[in-house]
């Protein structure tokens, strides 16, 4: 006998069921109009969310965000490439027969920014210098020069 009741509180699937209250009938509408939603069934009377279904974006005819809005004129381009610039005149700062580089300007504190550095023309260099930089102004160059010293450009 006490073999048959383990036989019987074995859990069998079709012995499954939901648990009681999840499971709820959803409400029939436009089933008549003795019921609560007949007749419009709860869709008010006339107009178009009465009759169809309203587009994505529809305002019920005011002006749509995105007419609203306005363009957006161009592009950025990803692949700018961004430099920071020291002018000629700063470099006064080095001794005369140094070799200035990007990583010299920055511990001078005349470039803030990590990334490529840009050397231009303003003002006048007296003192012989080694200018590694990634780009020049060809006046800056030739200022440079003139002094007596070089502008090299380095990659990347």
């Amino acid at each position: 006998m006490a073999e048959n009741e383990k036989k019987k509180a074995k859990l069998q699937l079709h012995h499954l069921k939901p648990a009681p209250g999840s499971k709820k009938k959803g409400i029939r509408v436009g089933r008549g109009e003795g019921g609560r939603r007949g007749k419009t069934a709860g869709r008010g009377t006339k107009g178009l969310k009465a009759r169809g279904q309203v587009r994505p974006g529809f305002e019920g005819g005011s002006m749509p965000l995105q007419r609203r809005l306005p363009h957006l004129r161009g592009f950025k381009n990803p692949n700018k490439e961004y430099y920071t610039v020291v002018n000629v005149e700063r470099l006064d700062v080095f001794e005369a027969g140094a070799t200035v580089t990007p990583d010299d300007l920055r511990s001078a504190g005349l470039v803030k920014k990590r990334g490529r550095v840009k050397v231009l023309a303003q003002g006048n260099v007296e003192k012989k210098l080694t200018v590694h930089a990634h780009a020049f102004s060809k006046e800056a160059a030739t200022k440079i020069e003139a002094a007596g010293g070089k502008a090299e450009v380095i990659g990347g």
